[in-house]
């Protein structure tokens, strides 16, 4: 019997399950002549064949901020269940439209509404992002006759309103069963520190520079925080008044004072009891809504003992309402945790410090929260961060990678053990590396810190350096934190984690100057040195190459190279100004707006709302969210590192440092082979203090697919018999860049140099920016061909100093390039170099013999007459390896 009615419910709950889901893509509709019209105040409007609207009288004024005034219209609504339904509207303006949107002014209109038992509320009706029609909000409905009043505003005709049923997020089969193995211990607190960690953070408060955050803190809790609490009106989101009830939450944890913890409790529920944030969705509102879950979720945990049963159930109802509103929804499987949104504050912070919060009343929410941290985000990240950088490029990297830092914290706070890998404490580093003299950094992703002028101020994210260097206890990563102004305006979190027995090292002379990035996302950065300073004579570049893709901000930049001295020499001249616009997915994310090579298929399908191709590497807005889709599914394959490696391995100051990827799978099947190699000369000289050889070999699908080699830049370049000349200046002192191209022979090559709005253009496609100039340098084969190959030096040298002078010759396998006091040897194809070869030293100097691109083993170098002069072990994946020699012939070949 009980087998039977158990079958019946679970009959019953799928058939409603079934009907939700069915009802959810139909909606219930009431036009406006289903109204009760206020004749005093509105009209009916006619439109188009049966269309009605109804609209505010001409001579009558908006009641919607009146709270006495008799609605415009009323309607009589029917629905078929009780439970929540989404309500939407269908409005238009009474202006012109079209012109309105051409001088950006279409403005944004709310209407009041109420249904029976409920306080009225405001809720946007005709806006600019979706114009017409618009999801008014979540609505629970616990009777099926509802009564729905409605006043408008000025200018706004309506048409409609509908309801369907609302179905919130899927829960994944695996989160429904789930059972964490870390949970929150039994007592209070558990939000940043626990019963052994309260002690600490206590006795620290009055030490070191902890003395003056908690001053601040102090003053700001014992003052009153005024607020006019009436839960028949709303109020939009208050950042003033949810620091305020932290810092009393933190200030009652510290010292006890029940007086001020009671402040920050009524604080608190009062406000979460009037926070309405209606059907905003412009500007990221999840971040606020967010905010202010986290801040309910604080004062829950602090202030625990200070609240009855009542205030407890108020405050997880209210943090609840505004978890649905979030853009990951509730349950949080809207959108994944690995990238976008989801991998911000939403589930990193926010929900998941009011599901450790709550954990004692209501277990569910911490299942999902932890669920989604513990087995897909920790494992995805301890894949990727194996390469120490940000796939989602220098900001949006930094501002989400301090969100998995607030969770990796929460964890560890709580438990007292960290629930990351330990890679996590290398990826901050990046952001030194990437770091450059003028303050700015070296470009990757989009980068919201550049603005239209194309000038950026000293790049600075100090929350996410606060977390880290905290985190892993490193003294290297404080001082960046205090170079970046540390973090005046959020106190509470600087007591929380700054340790002061932890003394910043501000030397960064103990880092190597060039940094391998590994293989998942391929690259390298190398540095002649670490002076940080404007009037720095260092070279920084970047080169990119192989790995995996991970969409969204990150660009389609396979092989992109950087050069900055004395300002940014090439690089990427493209702009975030806003995310999905044409300038954005056609030329900002896109190879053509990169130093990088091009080969242009006219039949390459377009994907993600694109409209231009550009001959670059795929462009993808997918992301994989485990280990095993990124290896396994060809899409994500954006090439493989080939060789990666600098000398000696541990010095301070590598003479070379070496890079090659194959690029072959970042393109679509245009290309059947293409490698870049990279050769970065660091030689210890003030007038040209670097040089890079960069080799590249492409052979395409069909010679009918134009190939450029081309670099960008923000100044206009010079065109020279051997190649062009770049420029910049900061501080009053101008760097130069000569670039040198060897192969193609100029009697073989199409050089164009496009500035001006051509610059901007992807081959016919105009996007017009307002911006300072920019301008590509694009150098082509003059005879169509399936099999290129571009041999060039880059020379860094002060504004009237000569480059030194180049010559090379090309032989068996490999190119031999002379530059000062250096001989490179480069592979001249895809493959290592395996087999002997003769190399002679002129006598006018001694030199250093750097060799790259050998396969790996044992390597013979043995004078004229047959004495072994060095005997070298290239290290298979680095693949170099150098030598002094002086002048002769010598014979260099594989084998003991």
């Amino acid at each position: 019997m009980c087998i039977v009615n158990n079958s019946r419910r679970l009959l019953l709950m799928l058939s409603g399950l079934l009907w939700w889901s069915i009802a959810a893509s139909q909606q219930l509709q009431w036009n406006v002549d289903k109204a009760k019209i206020n004749r005093h105040t509105a009209e009916l409007v006619k439109g188009t064949g049966k269309i009605r609207w109804v609209a505010l009288k001409p001579d009558r004024p908006s009641a919607i901020d009146s709270s006495h005034t008799p609605a415009d219209l009323v309607f009589q609504v029917s629905l078929p269940r009780t439970g929540t339904y989404e309500m939407i509207t269908c409005a238009t303006t009474t202006q012109n439209l079209d012109s309105l949107v051409k001088i950006g002014k279409v403005e944004t209109s709310r209407i009041k509404i109420q249904f029976p038992g409920q306080r009225p509320t405001r809720r946007i009706v005709f806006d600019s992002w979706n114009h017409s029609l618009q999801t008014a909000g979540k609505f629970d409905f616990s009777t099926t006759r509802q009564q729905l009043k409605i006043w408008l505003p000025k200018n706004i005709r309506l048409q409609y309103i509908a309801f369907r049923p609302y179905v919130p997020p899927a829960v994944p089969v695996a989160a429904q069963q789930y059972k964490p193995a870390v949970v929150p211990l039994p007592g209070r607190p558990r939000l940043w520190l626990n019963e052994e960690s309260l002690p600490v953070i206590k006795s620290r408060l009055l030490t070191g520079e902890n003395k003056t955050a908690w001053e601040k803190v102090k003053a700001a809790a014992l003052q009153p925080f005024a607020f006019a609490f009436d839960p028949q009106k709303e109020v939009f989101y208050n950042a003033a008044l949810e620091q305020a009830a932290e810092n009393k939450a933190f200030y009652y944890l510290m010292t006890g004072d029940t007086a001020i913890g009671r402040q920050a409790v009524e604080l608190i529920t009062h406000y979460l009891v009037m926070l309405e944030f209606g059907n905003v969705k412009y500007g990221d509102i999840t971040r606020e809504v967010g905010r202010a879950i986290y801040t309910g979720a604080l004062v829950y945990d602090w202030c625990y003992p200070l609240m009855d049963t009542s205030a407890r159930r108020m405050l997880r109802y209210h943090m609840m309402r505004q978890a649905r509103e979030m853009e990951i929804g509730w349950p949080p499987f809207d959108n994944s945790a690995i990238n976008g949104h989801g991998n911000e504050a939403q589930v990193n912070r926010d929900l998941l410090a009011m599901s450790i919060a709550v954990y004692d009343e209501d277990p569910l929410p911490y299942r999902y929260a932890s669920y989604i941290i513990l087995e897909q985000l920790a494992p995805m990240r301890k894949f990727e961060y194996a390469s120490p950088r940000h796939n989602q490029g220098v900001d949006y990297g930094a501002y989400r990678f301090g969100w998995e830092m607030h969770a990796a914290w929460l964890f560890k706070r709580m438990t007292g053990r960290p629930v990351f890998d330990d890679n996590i404490k290398d990826l901050p580093y990046w952001w030194l590396y990437m770091r450059l003299p003028d303050g700015t950094m070296l470009h990757d992703g989009d980068m919201f810190s550049v603005r239209a002028h194309r000038r950026a101020g000293y790049w600075k994210q100090p929350q996410t350096m606060l977390l880290s260097y905290a985190y892993a206890d490193d003294p290297v990563l404080k001082a960046e934190f205090e170079r970046q102004g540390g973090l005046p305006d959020n106190p509470v979190l600087f007591l929380l984690l700054n340790d002061p027995a932890l003394k910043p090292d501000t030397s960064l002379a103990s880092l190597p100057l060039t940094k391998d990035y590994g293989h998942v996302i391929g690259s390298m950065i190398a540095r002649t040195g670490w002076n940080n300073q404007p009037n720095s004579n260092d070279v920084i570049a970047q080169i990119k190459g192989g790995g995996y893709h991970f969409g969204n901000h990150q660009h389609a930049d396979a092989g992109a190279l950087e050069i900055y001295y004395h300002g940014m020499q090439l690089g990427h001249i493209g702009l975030y100004l806003s995310y999905g616009t044409p300038y954005d997915f056609n030329f900002n994310k896109r190879s053509v707006s990169h130093s990088m090579l091009l080969a242009v298929d006219p039949a390459e399908p377009l994907l993600f709302r694109t409209e231009a191709n550009d001959g670059g590497s795929r462009f993808s807005q997918r992301f994989p969210v485990t280990p095993k889709e990124t290896v396994t599914d060809p899409w994500f394959n954006y090439g493989a590192v080939a060789s990666a490696g600098y000398a000696p391995p541990s010095a301070a100051q590598p003479g070379y440092s070496y890079f090659k990827a194959d690029l072959t799978a970042a393109y679509t099947a245009k290309m059947q082979q293409y490698t870049r190699g990279f050769c970065f000369l660091a030689l210890g000289r003030d007038d040209v203090p670097a040089a890079i050889i960069l080799t590249d070999d492409m052979t395409t699908a069909q010679a009918s697919f134009k190939k450029y080699w081309q670099i960008t830049t923000c100044q206009q370049p010079e065109q020279t018999n051997t190649g062009f000349i770049l420029h910049n200046t900061v501080n009053g002192i101008t760097g130069k860049t000569h670039v040198n191209m060897l192969l193609p022979a100029p009697e073989n090559r199409q050089p164009d140099i496009l500035s001006g709005d051509s610059a901007t253009s992807t081959f016919g496609h105009p996007y017009v920016v307002n911006s300072p100039a920019v301008y590509r340098i694009m150098v082509s084969p003059k005879a169509a061909r399936v099999h290129d190959r571009f041999l060039t030096v880059f020379q860094m040298a002060r504004d009237n100093a000569a480059p030194l002078p180049v010559s090379y010759y090309e032989a068996a396998q490999r190119y031999v390039v002379t530059i000062g006091n250096r001989i490179v040897v480069m592979a001249s194809g895809p493959a290592l170099i395996d087999t002997a070869f003769p190399l002679t030293i002129p006598g006018d100097q001694a030199y250093e013999v750097v060799l790259t691109g050998l396969a790996p083993g044992c390597w013979n170098v043995q004078d004229e007459r047959g004495n072994t002069v060095s005997v070298i072990d290239i290290v298979a994946g680095k693949n170099a390896s150098s030598f002094r020699a002086k002048a002769g012939t010598y014979k260099i070949s594989p084998g003991k």
